[in-house]
């Protein structure tokens, strides 16, 4: 009997999860059951399956509202009505425009409030709903004769009072208020509660004809959605027939470029997976796929691959990934099978530069019909949970600080933090908004609007209202067009060396790179400031550990070292092992043979397929559910508490000894979020030797482009340092040399304009573009006829060393730009002169009392600036000095006794070492104390490693960026070197000039 029903997808209003909605439908006999959430359909998929799972017909329907002012309550009569309610949401969210106020939909109901309609304005499909609290108004109004016109429409919004007190607070969130002020008009009427079907009727009573239509209108709805069709695109050619043929033509054309034509390996691969995809109507699919990256690469765009479909010998023939799944021993069955219970996708990234573009020409190729990007919801979770409760509470900033960090310990402070604590607990996991999910993209046969709404986040890009789990269930699988920095570096650099070198680099060439040997040195040496995913200090470290110079030993790394495995102490094991492979002790005869190639240790996600296969002897579709939980893409709960007893009952039934089976889980649940599947870590390491091989041959090019490109694991003082080490000479900011981005001639590098702080953007585009129609600057002046800039942008290049090809120093450049300034300024602005004018702490009292218009016989007195003065002006405009090092600003000649490339040679001795801080890492030993890795750089531009321990921190903690010197013990592991620090001072820097 209800019409209007809103679940917890009612943003910030309705406190009914799906299923707790049809839970209590089921239990109170309701056969019938719509779901009208506000300007929403993101929870209609779940609704529709559980419905159909528990014997409930759903109805599908919205509640549109301008604010909150209820407009109407709109129900799909078919699926064709809901697409019609779903296109109406998606022209509000993206066109802008308001909801129609006399809708003229074919298949859809639509019930007004009482009192917003005559009976006489109604349309057929059209009725006016009446409300339990306004019965009793029917008797004094002329539609009680109109009863075949109206409808029972009593919200559902919570359960009983201590939901709707849930409700309030929801509310309070929504407009970030006290709780105290919420307005009554702003929350649901408080009985908006859950009555049974009989209670309904019977207030009802006396108006039987209205309890009719109403079953007639219900009646007439019926929702549904097919969950075991695939809803992709079918075809990319509009034939089943003619995909296969193009997808078997440009497999086979893909091999000889990849392998050859005399590979028989790779022939019989190919030809078993083309059975597989053909069987299982993929060739679209993998079509399309290719059909992006094809387009991509005539744009000069680079791209990665990565995910389980580097499994796939075809996408590797089709350019789609640069994994070997044949060198790697990678089978298809792990990104397609006919058994596999989710749906596989390409990982595709490239980069921030060139991401939108892509997706751009998807859309415009596939048709805004029938593509969207992914959304995403985001849960009330953590620490935000306790915050925002906290402050429609009115908590005080710092209980509201304590209660977030520490809920458990501070729940129990006073009766306010005990209610806030309660309300988490009741809406942990509610949806809190919308957003977008990281690089999902839909290309559907139908038109999206059959299945949902449509968003429009800031990206400009249509998005779904429902997330990935929902796409999954409707078996809609997805494209992953993903950015990241480190491919803008290799895009980049591989333009800048076609630039400065004239020289063209096919960056797809990945198995030249991995057997070349000064690439291996550089490996070897963990030589890979700038490369992707190689460069932090933690896994520098496990590369020189491991003494890796190998493309399989790099796939290994970039798995180990992620949390779950260092955490779990897996990662010091397999390094361990790694040296010692024949002393190597398995915990069973089954675990030696499954892991023989990670040496005992489960390094990859298909190590734990492996072991729960063959080792607890469970399917791999069950094994395929637990892989899942570990990436936290599963919200099955229940299968895997049930998946785990099964685990540990058949090992138990195998005879195994129970310290075996747990220490095997424990490093099983070491995994969770964190592992890799080995495809992943291959596409990875691909990329790293991309990178690596950019590095070893044209260093300074592969510099620029990590810098330009603001990604990186470092601050971007470290890169240029890199530069200089590399053999590069830096030049400040010119306004004839540089462009926006750090530009490199030869082996000159000019620094852009970007890294100026305070400069404006299109202001320094225009002195670029002024200088390439135009031609070079010949002075200041020059400079001010041409670009007519503001004077506070002006002073922020001359003291930048923007025109030091004047030869005239900074004092002058300043004096010639006002005495310019002071002849060409209207009459209006005469006479104001320079009187006590600062910029910045750049010290202008030399001029003060001066005129702008000085007598003939007047001469400009000689002014002296340093090294040291320009290096404090690049510091507070740039971040980090560039005329001298930090080095040379320190007050001590003293350089350190050893210096990083000397730690080898002298382990277990205790020195003196002076490093300027890079990185710091905090980490908290097994007593919960605070403990720090830190890494430095010397004066020679070399990176060391320090470690330190709680007490040494207690007495010598750190004090921020800057250069220290620091007395401790030279240790090894490995033979990696670090530095175990017993004491540490922060170095002194000379005075500022430019404060006297």
């Amino acid at each position: 009997m209800y019409l209007n029903v809103h679940s917890y997808y009612s943003l910030h209003y309705g406190t009914l999860s799906i299923e707790d909605l049809i839970g209590t439908a089921v239990k109170n006999g309701i056969s019938v059951l719509p779901l009208t959430d506000i300007n929403t359909t993101m929870g209609m998929i779940d609704f529709v399956f559980e419905c159909k799972k528990r014997g409930v017909r759903p109805v599908a329907g919205v509640e549109f509202r301008d604010g909150d002012k209820l407009l109407y309550v709109a129900l799909a009569k078919n699926n064709m009505g809901f697409r019609e309610l779903n296109e109406a949401l998606t022209n509000h969210n993206i066109n802008k425009v308001n909801y129609p106020a006399d809708p003229r939909w074919n298949e859809v109901f639509v019930i007004y409030p009482m009192g917003s309609r005559k009976v006489s304005q109604l349309k057929e499909n059209e009725f006016i709903g009446i409300r339990l609290s306004h019965i009793s108004k029917l008797l004094t109004s002329d539609l009680i004769r109109y009863q075949d016109r109206l409808v029972v429409m009593q919200p559902l919004t919570f359960l009983d009072e201590k939901s709707f007190y849930v409700h309030k607070n929801l509310r309070a969130i929504e407009y970030n208020i006290l709780l105290s002020r919420l307005d009554a008009i702003r929350c649901a009427s408080p009985d908006e509660v859950f009555l049974s079907s009989d209670r309904l009727g019977a207030a009802y009573a006396l108006y039987p004809e209205i309890l009719k239509t109403t079953e007639r209108l219900l009646s007439d709805c019926n929702i549904d959605f097919d969950f075991e069709a695939m809803k992709n695109k079918r075809t990319f050619t509009d034939n089943v027939y003619d995909d296969m043929e193009l997808l078997r033509k440009s497999a086979f054309d893909g091999m000889q470029y990849r392998y050859g034509f005399s590979n028989k390996e790779a022939y019989r691969r190919i030809e078993k997976e083309l059975d597989i995809i053909e069987k299982m109507n993929f060739a679209a699919y993998f079509l399309i796929a290719a059909d992006i990256v094809s387009f991509s690469m005539s744009r000069g765009f680079y791209h990665v691959g990565r995910g389980s479909g580097a499994n796939s010998v075809v996408a590797y023939c089709l350019k789609i990934t640069d994994v070997d799944p044949i060198e790697l021993d990678l089978y298809f069955e792990r990104f397609l099978n006919p058994k596999r219970s989710s749906p596989p996708d390409f990982d595709i990234d490239y980069s921030w530069k060139d991401r939108d573009e892509v997706i751009s020409y998807i859309f415009k190729k596939y048709g805004r019909e029938h593509t969207a990007l992914l959304g995403a919801t985001v849960t009330f979770r953590n620490r935000s949970i306790f915050r925002e409760l906290g402050m429609v509470h009115g908590l005080p900033k710092n209980e509201l600080d304590n209660l977030a960090r520490y809920p458990e310990h501070y729940a129990m402070l006073n009766r306010v933090t005990r209610q806030v604590f309660d309300l988490a607990r009741q809406i942990v996991d509610f949806p809190n908004q919308r957003s977008i999910h990281a690089g999902g993209i839909l290309i559907s046969e139908a038109p999206i609007a059959d299945y949902v709404a449509l968003d429009l986040p800031p990206k400009g890009f249509p998005t779904t209202q429902w997330d990935m789990y929902v796409a999954e269930r409707l078996r809609i699988d997805k494209l992953d067009i993903l950015s990241q920095r480190g491919i803008g570096h290799i895009r980049d650099a591989v333009e800048i060396v076609r630039q400065n070198r004239g020289l063209s680099i096919d960056i797809h060439q990945t198995e030249q790179f991995k057997n070349d040997e000064k690439v291996r040195q550089q490996l070897r040496s963990a030589e890979t400031n700038g490369c992707f995913y190689i460069e932090s200090p933690a896994i520098r470290g496990l590369l020189r550990k491991l003494r890796c110079d190998d493309y399989l030993t790099l796939v290994a790394a970039s798995s180990i070292i992620r949390p779950g495995v260092a955490k779990s102490g897996m990662m010091r094991q397999y390094i361990n092992n790694f040296h010692n492979s024949e002393s190597v002790k398995y915990l069973h005869p089954v675990l030696e043979k499954q892991l023989k190639e990670t040496y005992g240790v489960m390094v990859y996600q298909e190590d734990v397929l492996k072991v729960c296969h063959y080792f607890a002897g469970l399917d791999l579709s069950d094994a395929d559910v637990l892989r899942r939980m570990m990436n936290h893409k599963s919200r099955r709960r229940d299968e895997v508490i049930a998946l785990t007893e099964r685990f540990f009952d058949n090992c138990k039934a195998r005879g195994y000894p129970d310290t075996v089976t747990r220490e095997v889980w424990r490093q099983i649940e070491s995994f969770a979020g964190y592992s890799f599947s080995k495809a992943h870590s291959a596409s990875y390491a691909v990329e790293s030797f991309q990178s690596l091989y950019l590095k070893s041959y044209f260093p300074l090019e592969f510099q620029v482009a990590v810098i330009n490109n603001f990604g990186g694991f470092y601050k971007t003082w470290v890169y240029f340092n890199e530069l200089k080490r590399q053999g590069a000479a830096i030049c400040l900011p010119s306004v004839n040399h540089s462009q926006y981005l750090t530009s490199l001639q030869g082996k000159t590098v000019y620094m852009g304009f970007v890294h100026f702080s305070g400069l404006e953007e299109q202001f320094a585009k225009d002195i670029v573009d002024e200088r390439q129609y135009v031609g070079v600057y010949s002075s200041v002046q020059d400079f001010m006829e041409r670009l007519k800039p503001k004077m506070e942008q002006l002073i922020l290049l001359i003291r930048g060393g923007a025109f030091a090809f004047t030869g005239k120093s900074k004092p002058v450049l300043l004096w010639e730009a006002y005495s310019y300034k002071g002849r060409m300024e209207d009459a209006r602005n005469k006479g104001r002169g320079i009187n006590g004018f600062t910029q910045g702490s750049f010290n202008l009292s030399w001029m003060q009392g001066l005129s702008c218009e000085p007598s003939a016989d007047f001469k400009l007195p000689e002014f002296s600036t340093s090294l040291l003065e320009d290096a404090y002006d690049e510091v507070e405009l740039f971040g980090f000095p560039v005329s001298l090092s930090w080095f040379d600003m320190l007050q001590t000649k003293f350089r350190g006794e050893l210096m990083s490339s000397d730690m080898p040679q002298h382990v277990s001795q205790q020195c003196r070492m002076l490093g300027q801080l890079v990185n710091l890492k905090y980490v908290k030993t097994s007593k919960g104390e605070l403990m720090h890795f830190a890494t430095f750089i010397d004066s020679d531009g070399l990176i060391f490693d320090t470690v330190h321990f709680p007490e040494v921190l207690k007495h010598y903690p750190f004090h921020g960026d800057g250069i220290y010197l620091l007395l401790g013990k030279i240790v090894e592991e490995f033979g990696h070197p670090s530095l175990e620090v017993s004491k540490m001072a922060k170095m002194p820097l000379q005075a500022d000039p430019r404060a006297r």
